[in-house]
């Protein structure tokens, strides 16, 4: 795993510590919120990592939960630290804040579980593969923004090969191999790259095929990270057309493990997949 804990995972670890002052407290989000003139948005974004807090934002909460000084001193330090800049924070606004977000946990992740229903994953795309996706929902973009979003799509797949890797569990729907993108040739180097990945032994793939018909996941793509034990709890995640969207409450993430596992249950096996994707390739011809 890294060296040091990311921001990402700071924050998130700072704000899991404020709500539960304020749940000590016996005090609610909106409570707090008006008694500092804030949003209830903001207070939230903080609780759930989505932003950082500002020094004197943090003094004044933790004067509101009466912490003790000792604790205000070791919390402030904490939050010092979630404020550092991790290395795809140089990218500014070339990127949304949740997908910077999503990078800090995924550098985190111990495993990842996909559900890919219209576009492969990004820490399986090929550059050229990933070229064509962001050129296609970067319209009116400068070219310079386009390319540091593909560069730091392509920086993004170095946990795949740091030591230990993540360890990575995809479904991928039959439509996300049938959808030429980039055109026939850069759709045949994708799904080789997909065969030769599928190799290594971190890396479990498996293919949901038309012939299922309606299932769980009909709703869209999503993804749940899950963190080494005794740290933090899994996350979900759903990519969306302005940013992503977390979800940390155990009920909701219990919702997504279920419709993962209906989906695993019902997909081709590992073998029979690189098979299938073999098979897909030769229509690519």
């Amino acid at each position: 795993m890294a060296t040091s804990p990311s921001p990402t995972m700071l924050r998130r670890q700072l704000g899991a510590e404020l709500r539960r002052l304020r749940e000590r407290a016996q005090r609610t989000v909106a409570d707090v919120a008006a008694e500092l003139g804030w949003s209830e948005s903001k207070l939230s974004r903080i609780e759930t990592a989505n932003t950082s807090i500002r020094s004197a934002d943090l003094q004044r909460l933790l004067g509101t939960y009466k912490v003790t000084d000792q604790e205000t001193a070791r919390l402030a330090a904490f939050a010092n630290m979630a404020r550092q800049r991790a290395w795809w924070e140089g990218y500014g606004d070339a990127l949304l804040d949740p997908y910077k977000t999503l990078l800090g946990f995924e550098s985190e992740a111990k495993a990842i579980y996909v559900y890919d229903s219209l576009l492969l994953h990004g820490l399986l795309q090929t550059n050229e593969y990933a070229s064509a996706v962001i050129r296609a929902v970067s319209v009116g973009e400068r070219p310079d923004v386009i390319e540091q979003r593909v560069a730091v799509r392509m920086a993004r797949q170095a946990v795949l090969t740091r030591q230990p890797p993540v360890e990575l569990y995809a479904v991928i729907d039959e439509a996300v191999l049938r959808r030429p993108v980039g055109g026939v040739d850069v759709m045949r180097r994708q799904l080789r790259r997909l065969t030769e990945v599928s190799e290594q032994p971190a890396i479990t793939l498996q293919v949901l095929p038309f012939s299922v018909g309606a299932h769980r996941g009909i709703d869209g793509s999503f993804s749940i990270l899950e963190f080494p034990s005794g740290t933090d709890d899994p996350l979900a995640y759903a990519d969306g057309m302005t940013g992503g969207v977390f979800r940390s409450k155990s009920d909701d993430v219990r919702k997504y493990w279920a419709s993962l596992e209906s989906l695993r249950a019902i997909a081709l096996g590992p073998n029979d997949s690189t098979h299938f994707i073999a098979d897909v390739i030769d229509d690519y011809r």
